[in-house]
């Protein structure tokens, strides 16, 4: 494994009742760089992840992260060694306010997670680096705020933040611009590429448009199968992937990067 390769997966295969969703996925991701991956719907990107964070368990295969064989660790080893996941669907406590997730994503990182009856005063502690971390992405004036009450795309912000705390090595983003308008879209990606800067970053996304602005690399997939590998103008080209998306969705992959 070369040391420049921070996540590496050998022949990976996930079968359900013979159906196979992955075949044979090799994937090397570089340090450093953001590293998407797409695939027209049903492609098998969402039970890579859920192999890659240990949801499920491969059929066949195997995953190294920094050289270490993890493919039959539990999640939560994994998230000791530095890979963070951020789910499709916003995961953050509605009803606190921003930063007080922002400090239960820092209270997981020292251990205490949940121990809510701690003093006020050892929370506090933590309210400077928090406040630091809504900095970086853009949410310091919504502070305050009961999560609930934030517009969706500021949400994500938010669950960026708190994948943040975790101090993650590598960062798996699910999906971060889906359901959101225009400007949204425009400020996550944004802050992806911001916070990408001394991290690895894998994202699974379906906005071509932000794939081609932020991706360094691209794995495309197509039923369960990597069918091309590369940066977006290479890719966009691929007669499988064109293949692969048909119609409307192959216009919006070739014209993304015009």
């Amino acid at each position: 494994m070369a040391a420049d390769c921070i996540l590496e997966t050998r022949g990976l295969v996930k079968e359900f009742k013979g159906f196979v969703a992955v075949s044979d996925v090799s994937l090397r991701v570089e340090r450093g760089q953001i590293h998407a991956l797409i695939g027209p719907n049903g492609a098998g990107k969402t039970t890579v992840f859920n192999l890659l964070t240990k949801f499920l368990i491969p059929t066949r295969g195997s995953i190294l992260f920094n050289g270490h064989d993890i493919t039959l660790e539990k999640p939560a080893q994994i998230a000791r060694r530095g890979i963070i996941r951020s789910f499709q669907i916003s995961a953050t406590f509605p009803h606190l306010t921003v930063l007080e997730n922002v400090r239960i994503g820092l209270q997981r990182k020292l251990g205490t997670s949940f121990h809510f009856w701690q003093s006020e005063r050892t929370l506090e502690a933590l309210t400077p680096r928090a406040m630091q971390l809504l900095d970086t992405v853009g949410l310091t004036e919504f502070a305050d705020y009961v999560t609930v009450e934030l517009p969706y795309g500021r949400k994500r912000a938010l669950e960026i933040a708190t994948t943040l705390a975790m101090e993650p090595e590598l960062m798996l983003l699910d999906e971060p611009t889906q359901g959101m308008g225009h400007e949204d879209v425009d400020r996550v990606t944004e802050l992806i590429r911001k916070v990408s800067a001394n991290r690895t970053i894998l994202m699974v996304e379906h906005n071509m448009n932000v794939v081609a602005k932020i991706a360094d690399t691209i794995t495309v997939l197509a039923r369960g199968q990597v069918i091309a590998e590369g940066p977006y103008q290479v890719v966009a080209k691929n007669p499988q992937v064109l293949e692969a998306y048909m119609g409307s969705a192959a216009v919006e992959l070739q014209g993304a990067h015009g």
